[in-house]
């Protein structure tokens, strides 16, 4: 087809396409050239922008290593990540919402003792969390894997390949118990293309304090979340945009003495009880 203009163009791109036998491919490569298209004409596109935008993904595609993942960050800073984690992880009422997807490999896992500090020389308020992993129905999930990923810093890759994680396994009645450092904000890696655009759009690059759990057992969904703290800043303009309402618990400060672990502390040290709820397969 020659002479194609701004009024052919489109269609002469869908109709090139639809020879393929994959049906869905075929679904979404034509919603996305028409959305692209319909994206240039709405914003009257310009050579100069389109050469930015290229430059620009050239530029993420070289941030990306075996320990960085910039497009998925990209993903999650634009709210790609969340609207797609919305379409497609619907949980019954009442089971534990799923905020992000598990993007890192396991192989920096280590594995702990219920009841250990999982801290592993991170700096901080100690903090005791416990709680008890259940169903829908509200009975025990017995033996549960809980992976335990805590930011190591001010700066933290949430899409990193080599997170370390901390490994627990639930007792047999469900139960979980460790010690760690109480969770403050940080701020996703922001000295590549992805900062540069928040910067270019006034935002900011900070997540609020949290814990990320992925948790896992036979004949259940496999859940990927965050369990964040109540009052922090961040809360309401979380740069990954993961936060959830449910999600939000208190850490309540203890006076020094005995702790859960049943060790004397002559520091004030933090407490928190939560229960997480799987949805069945």
């Amino acid at each position: 087809m020659r002479n194609l203009d701004e009024a052919t163009i489109t269609q002469a791109v869908l109709a090139r396409n639809s020879s393929t036998a994959d049906a869905r491919l075929c679904e979404v490569m034509t919603s996305l050239v028409q959305h692209l298209h319909a994206f240039a004409r709405d914003t009257k596109l310009t050579e100069e922008e389109w050469r930015s935008g290229v430059a620009f993904l050239e530029q993420v595609g070289k941030a990306c290593s075996p320990h960085r993942q910039e497009f998925v960050l990209l993903s999650h800073t634009l709210g790609l990540s969340t609207l797609v984690l919305a379409q497609n992880d619907r949980r019954p009422s009442g089971c534990t919402e799923a905020t992000a997807f598990d993007v890192s490999q396991t192989r920096n896992t280590t594995m702990y003792d219920l009841g250990a500090d999982i801290s592993a020389g991170l700096h901080g308020a100690k903090g005791y969390m416990s709680g008890t992993i259940r169903d829908a129905k509200g009975n025990p999930v017995p033996h549960a894997a809980i992976q335990v990923i805590q930011p190591a810093g001010e700066v933290h890759n949430p899409a990193a390949n080599d997170a370390e994680r901390a490994l627990l396994q639930a007792d047999p009645v469900g139960r979980y118990f460790f010690s760690t450092v109480v969770p403050q904000s940080h701020r996703v890696l922001h000295d590549g293309p992805v900062g540069t655009m928040l910067t270019a759009l006034n935002r900011h690059a900070w997540r609020p304090a949290h814990l990320k759990f992925v948790i896992s057992a036979p004949g259940y969904k496999r859940l990927v979340t965050h369990v964040f703290r109540e009052g922090d800043p961040y809360l309401d303009s979380d740069a990954l945009f993961g936060v959830r309402s449910s999600l939000i618990t208190h850490w309540t400060q203890q006076p020094p003495g005995e702790t859960p672990d049943g060790t004397v502390s002559n520091d004030p040290f933090y407490t928190l009880a939560f229960d997480f709820c799987l949805a069945k397969e």
